[in-house]
């Protein structure tokens, strides 16, 4: 049995009102949704909040749920509605959106195969990551989202644009500008 099927089974399980499967969905995920809306919040505690009031929000909702998609995708949703919503409700004090952990890891994952073998490439390599970090955090945030959820989480496209709330074709466009955005800056930097 897969991971989505489990997955389905959980929330079959839980939908009848069995709190332990719902426990087993909130446990294999919560981590995967603070990753998610952490550029969301200033710090880690807010985004652990965020993504308390996520997992609330989905189990009352979870009737609505018919397995038309994934779960997961489904969650991400909900999470990322959750996320932007807190920002607003929020108003008092500015969001920063910081996603930085996860735009180091999408540099490190677009480097992974650069030779550093020499003190000055290991130099240029340490540039060329510090240039797609900060890129990718000057990024609009459907940009910013759609490539982070696409290297970071390796969802596919279909999944993210579920997510998202969007077309497929817009997801790719978006993820398109995103790295076309990257490789202005890096054609800058060689230059």
């Amino acid at each position: 049995m897969g991971s989505q099927e489990i997955d389905l089974e959980l929330v079959r399980l839980a939908q009848q009102g069995d709190e332990k499967a719902f426990g087993v969905l909130v446990e294999k995920y919560q981590a995967r949704i603070i990753k998610l809306v952490r550029p969301y919040a200033r710090d880690y505690s807010e985004a652990a909040d965020i993504a308390q009031d996520t997992f609330l929000k989905t189990y009352k909702a979870l009737k609505n749920f018919r397995g038309e998609s994934q779960f997961y995708t489904w969650l991400y949703r909900i999470a990322l509605n959750t996320a932007k919503n807190h920002g607003y409700a929020d108003s008092r004090r500015p969001i920063r959106y910081e996603s930085e952990v996860a735009s180091e890891k999408t540099a490190a994952m677009l480097l992974e195969e650069v030779d550093v073998s020499t003190p000055e490439q290991a130099l240029l390599t340490e540039e060329v990551r510090r240039t797609i970090v900060e890129t990718i955090e000057s990024l609009p945030e459907d940009l910013r989202t759609a490539i982070l959820l696409r290297e970071i989480e390796g969802l596919s496209y279909t999944d993210i644009a579920r997510i998202m709330d969007c077309p497929v074709g817009t997801v790719r466009s978006r993820i398109f500008r995103a790295r076309e955005a990257i490789d202005k800056k890096l054609k800058f930097l060689s230059n």
